[in-house]
């Protein structure tokens, strides 16, 4: 694991969570809550995704496509729990 690969997974997971957000306003967490979600679902899903497959997605591709499937997924599974909860 590199430093500079885990930065570029939570800012593209916090740009993919604040996509999510955007695009889907019924699960959104808010600008702070959507960017907080997104990175921490960038650092996880991109570091299991740099593990899980290791040669083929390599670089800054597999980074930034890792962290920004991992923020969107995360973002929209907490904005789906909090509307569950919510009712």
């Amino acid at each position: 694991m590199d430093l500079t690969s885990l930065l570029v997974q939570l800012v593209s997971g916090a740009v993919g969570g604040s996509a999510a957000g955007a695009a889907v306003k019924n699960y959104s967490l808010g600008a702070v809550g959507n960017a907080i979600a997104g990175a921490v679902g960038g650092g996880v899903v991109g570091q299991l995704v740099g593990t899980m497959a290791g040669q083929m997605i390599e670089g800054w591709v597999g980074d930034i496509a890792g962290g920004a499937v991992g923020g969107v997924i995360l973002t929209l599974v907490a904005g789906v729990i909090r509307n569950m909860t919510a009712k």
